[in-house]
């Protein structure tokens, strides 16, 4: 029985059929992560005693024949940015490098409520910020198709502890494609959902018009399982949509792609896209065709904008979210100041990594006094007309295909010193954040060097069930 390549539903079913126990799968995946992980550094938090006990109570409640939930016993991974009840939240900040949240996320009481088992947080870009997570504070993770190579950012750990059979599944956020870019990277399916559909209460917020939590896993199945269990509407959450229906996004997953028209965007195959993902990306097109969807070239003008006011707003909201962590309400302090300004200057000073400085020093100014309209306003604008350009493609189109990312995974410290190199790794996906559609990461090859090559697939709000069944017939075709 090779526990490390069974699906989440196959994990489940067995779990829920006495073919082995939750324990059993939970002790295996944590002496994996003791044996393995010390090479790719994709769990910061290991909640061993926790894990095999709430697994044995899934066990218990199994042999007593009581109902169990849809992730019954199965053991996932959680981005250290996601609040978690009684185990370490970090952000991979030196800022919250003792924060021990005294409740869970939605998602977390969601995952729990299934009866799925939290094994572990995982590392990642400090607060988010970065597309290699070469920026957290405590350890640099490595893609576990090579070693010397990042997994991509910020859920870099998230796609690498999946990546590399550390976890069946797990959670990240994407705030400009933060999911989807490290899913690519790491040869897994990542899933970033309609803004609204998935709780963002309980995410240490980067960019609170941006950020949305979503799965990652080895397989599309999976990942409409995943999505089912933490999508919905939440009370707690301001921004979650008010019009969601529970949805089995299992449903009609086989129904396949014909008849379905589907957009290719001229400008996401310009000057700077890697000639092997480009070959790559029209390969999974001509499958796509083959399986009876009518593909067309289409054109997304003003997306090439869309990198420039990303950064100004994601910038402005990660400075405004930020001022809480001052040494006096929140966070890390310094041990030696002068006086209530010393404090608060030293302690983010020492607590706060370069590229959050950056994020936070850029912001700061476009929201300042004679900048905000130069700046933060028209960035505003553009970001209402990226959404109001992709609503009309969705008038004629089902879904958009594109690359995720212009490069294959980058070496490690190659980026690290170019910001600008850095931000440009996301020119695919930040788009998607501004419009608020959901879209969806999946392997679509490989280079001639073994590096893994996804294929990113879009579609309207709320079309979560559109794209995961012409993922799952791509995957199908891709075999």
């Amino acid at each position: 029985m090779d526990i490390e390549k069974m699906s989440v539903e196959a994990l489940r079913d067995g779990i829920r059929d006495k073919v082995f126990t939750s324990e059993e799968i939970v002790k295996f995946y944590i002496e994996k992560i003791k044996k393995e992980d010390g090479n790719i550094n994709s769990y910061l938090t290991i909640c061993e005693e926790k894990a095999l006990s709430d697994a044995r109570l899934i066990d218990e409640k199994i042999a007593k024949g009581e109902a169990v939930g849809k992730l019954a016993g199965v053991p996932i991974a959680i981005k250290d940015n996601i609040c978690t009840d009684g185990i370490k939240t970090t952000c991979a900040s030196k800022m919250l490098e003792d924060f021990v949240p005294p409740y869970d996320a939605t998602v977390v009481k969601k995952l729990k409520v299934e009866d799925a088992v939290i094994i572990g947080k995982t590392n990642m870009d400090e607060f988010a910020m970065g597309s290699s997570t070469e920026n957290s504070a405590f350890k640099v993770t490595k893609n576990p198709h090579d070693l010397e190579r990042v997994p991509g950012g910020s859920s870099g750990g998230s796609a690498a502890a999946v990546g590399g059979r550390l976890a069946p599944f797990s959670l990240g956020s994407d705030t400009g494609g933060s999911i989807r870019q490290p899913a690519a990277f790491c040869g897994v399916v990542g899933l970033k959902p309609t803004y609204g559909l998935v709780s963002r209460f309980g995410l240490i917020a980067f960019g609170s018009s941006l950020d949305q939590i979503g799965p990652f896993t080895n397989n599309v199945r999976d990942c409409a399982l995943a999505l089912e269990v933490i999508a919905g509407t939440d009370p707690l959450d301001n921004t979650s949509s008010k019009k969601i229906e529970n949805t089995d996004y299992l449903e009609g997953i086989e129904d396949g792609v014909k008849g379905m028209k589907i957009g290719v965007p001229k400008e996401f195959f310009g000057d700077g896209l890697d000639a092997e993902i480009k070959k790559s990306i029209f390969e999974s097109i001509e499958k796509l065709k083959a399986l009876g969807a009518q593909v067309e070239e289409i054109s997304l003008p003003i997306t090439d904008a869309g990198l420039s006011a990303y950064y100004v707003i994601s910038s402005a909201e990660a400075s405004s979210n930020l001022a809480r962590f001052d040494g006096i309400r929140y966070g890390y302090r310094t041990k030696e100041f002068e006086d209530v300004y010393d404090l608060m200057e030293k302690s983010r000073t020492e607590a706060f990594g370069d590229e959050v400085k950056r994020r936070i020093m850029l912001g700061t100014y476009v929201l300042s006094s004679g900048y905000y309209d130069a700046y933060y306003k028209r960035a505003l604008k553009l970001k209402k007309k990226i959404k109001e350009e992709f609503k009309e493609v969705f008038n004629k189109y089902d879904l958009i295909i594109s690359p995720v990312s212009p490069v294959l995974p980058f070496k490690c410290k190659e980026k690290k010193n170019s910001p600008l190199e850095m931000y440009l790794a996301d020119i695919y996906t930040i788009n998607i954040n501004l419009a608020g559609i959901p879209g969806i990461s999946m392997p679509c090859g490989k280079s001639q060097s073994g590096l893994p090559i996804g294929v990113q697939i879009l579609g309207p709000h709320f079309g979560e069930s559109k794209i995961l069944k012409a993922a799952f017939a791509l995957e199908g075709a891709l075999k």
